[in-house]
């Protein structure tokens, strides 16, 4: 008996128990739909014996009319049984269903800042489905089996007992490989779905972080993180693949050889007294009633049964590495850290920027997501001198992350030109992009090991521990790093919130020595003052510097402000805009800058949204 099963028997018997009179109902039914198995083989053993062979043909006809009405029978008390299979089936699934997303929202409440599970998914809709499907397939077969059996060898003692020495030990030995086969096929079926939730899980935390993880040069990492995971779910399979080859030995052995050996048997057994219907009919129980049953039992406790017990495992006591399947150094499932590359990359030559940071070009810039679609940016000319910050705003899906994507090399456009420090931005040779550009989307990407790893991410070359601690302090990380235990602390993405991660998305950025970098709302998850403490670290730092801002205050605090308006792009400082652009008026909305304090007051960002809720978000 394996773990998981000693963990189930109680809540197995509990639920059984509770629902003892659909049991009772069930068991009828299946005794009325089993009687035609005893009828099969001694109906037509008798219509041989007594009626065709003997020359009684009216009788031969009888006795298969009432083989025939048992049969008819049984047909009709099989919509009795999957009445009763369904009283007893879907409770079972509406059970687990209530387990899974009462643990899920009891987690969430006990970790409200943890992300959501990505394998809760796979256990409420694949695993619960598997439980069901293969609890109602194993009760359906295993009360098939015990009244098919039980008339089989009800009639094969009533036809005559020798049978039984023929027919007994092929079937006792095939079951006994088949039941040797149960546990090693579980572990491996545990392995199987715990493979599949790894890549569930791994496949959510890489379509959180896509753009940063594209941004910031980590696709082979990923890639290769990814590639291991489907790897093992394959070997799992395998694995599960080759005990399902020794079941079919066992499925032959306990099938097939039985009737080779009454058809072989059958002179001796005519010599010892036994009429030709007896034989028949025993062959009949064999091919009809037992080995079917015998077969499609034994394909229900190798598949379903072992799937039923390690979902039903997983889904009531929560999922949890098994040390008898861990086969070699996969990575740890539950870790997002990418891992080292296999050789290590060339070094990357120095980017000639100028002192002030690097230009930033686009000449008639055109780019759809589509060749049918209409251009999201449209001949678009736009020059960022080196050193300055440019705040993009507009409305929602105007094109503003679209820009930031072009720029830092993400999307190529349809027609124009993009350079940076005066190189084509997709240039084919040259510089590693990430030493000279860094990019943090909305949804920050945060792997899992610790905080300086993080913060380090983006640095070749390493950092001081001065340049650390300043780029900490300068965004505001040093709470968090309290809190999390220091630096060196080990870091979990999964009980960060999304403010969090992004404070630490800016920490990386603000430390890299990328002298342009692309904020593309990268502070929508913080607070007014967290957000001005943010960006205005990063207007200090030396460099370039372009941010899609989703507040008015933040477009106050640049050099120059873009609107995107979709017809035309309109670029100024906050007072040109005000007289030049229609929209920016109305995304602007009724703030004024005399009515405020001017922005570099630590509660002007704060009275700012008071005032006018319409000047909080542009777009």
């Amino acid at each position: 008996m394996t773990t998981a099963t000693a963990r189930l028997l109680p809540r197995a018997r509990r639920f059984l128990r509770r629902r003892t009179r659909v049991l009772l109902l069930l068991a009828g039914w299946s005794l009325l739909e089993s009687a035609h198995t005893f009828l099969g083989g001694y109906g037509l053993a008798k219509a041989l014996d007594q009626g065709f062979l003997a020359g009684h043909t009216g009788v031969g006809l009888a006795w298969l009319g009432v083989t025939a009405l048992a049969v008819v029978v049984g047909g009709l008390a099989g919509r009795g049984v999957f009445r009763g299979l369904a009283d007893l089936v879907e409770p079972l699934r509406d059970s687990l269903i209530r387990q899974v997303v009462s643990r899920s929202l009891t987690q969430a409440v006990a970790h409200p800042a943890r992300a959501a599970d990505s394998a809760v998914v796979s256990r409420l809709t694949n695993q619960t489905e598997i439980a069901r499907d293969s609890f109602a397939g194993l009760v359906l077969v295993a009360r098939s089996f015990v009244f098919t059996a039980a008339g089989a060898v009800l009639g094969l003692l009533s036809l005559a007992p020798q049978l039984l020495l023929i027919v007994v030990p092929p079937l006792a030995a095939g079951l006994l490989l088949f039941l040797a086969t149960l546990r090693p096929m579980a572990a491996r079926q545990r392995a199987f779905l715990q493979a599949d939730e790894d890549l569930s899980t791994q496949f959510g935390a890489v379509a959180e972080g896509l753009r940063d993880v594209v941004a910031c040069g980590a696709q082979q990492q990923t890639a290769a993180r990814a590639y291991g995971l489907i790897e093992k779910e394959a070997r799992a399979a395998r694995q599960l693949a080759r005990w399902a080859a020794v079941r079919c030995l066992a499925l032959g052995l306990a099938g097939q050889l039985p009737i080779l050996l009454l058809l072989v048997s059958a002179p001796w057994l005519l010599r010892q007294g036994l009429t030709p219907g007896v034989v028949l009919g025993a062959l009949a129980y064999l091919t009809q009633s037992l080995l079917p049953a015998l077969h499609t039992l034994m394909n229900a406790l190798g598949s379903a049964g072992t799937r039923l017990v390690v979902v039903l495992d997983r889904l009531t006591n929560g999922p949890g590495p098994d040390p008898e399947t861990t086969t070699g150094p996969d990575p740890d499932p539950e870790s997002t850290t990418p891992p080292a590359p296999t050789t290590p990359p060339d070094p990357a030559p120095l980017v000639p920027v100028p002192p002030g940071g690097p230009g930033v070009h686009l000449r008639a810039v055109t780019f759809a997501y589509g060749p049918a679609a209409q251009p999201v940016l449209d001949d678009l000319d736009l020059t960022v001198e080196p050193g300055e910050h440019l705040v993009v705003v507009g409305p929602s899906g105007i094109g503003k992350s679209t820009l930031t994507a072009l720029v830092a090399g993400l999307l190529e456009p349809g027609h124009g030109e993009i350079r940076v420090a005066g190189r084509p931005v997709r240039a084919r040779s040259g510089p590693d992009p990430s030493l000279l550009r860094v990019l943090i989307p909305q949804q920050a990407y945060v792997f899992s090991g610790n905080l300086r790893e993080n913060l380090l991410y983006l640095c070749p070359d390493g950092a001081s521990a001065s340049a650390l601690e300043a780029s900490s302090h300068a965004v505001g990380l040093d709470p968090l790093v309290r809190r999390l235990g220091g630096l060196d602390a080990p870091l979990d993405p999964g009980v960060l919130s999304q403010g969090e991660r992004q404070l630490i998305a800016l920490g990386r950025a603000h430390l890299s020595p990328a002298p342009l970098v692309l904020l593309d709302e990268a502070t929508c998850h913080l607070d007014p003052a967290a957000e001005m403490r943010a960006e205005r670290a990063f207007a200090e730092r030396p460099g370039t510097l372009i941010v899609v801002a989703h507040r008015i205050t933040s477009a106050r605090r640049a050099d120059r402000i873009l609107v995107l308006d979709g017809v035309r792009a309109t670029c100024g400082t906050h007072d040109e805009l005000l007289e030049r652009s229609a929209l920016y008026r109305d995304l602007a909305g009724s703030w004024q800058p005399d009515a405020l304090p001017a922005p570099e007051a630590p509660e002007a960002p704060e009275r700012a949204e008071r005032i006018s809720a319409k000047s909080r978000y542009l777009g």
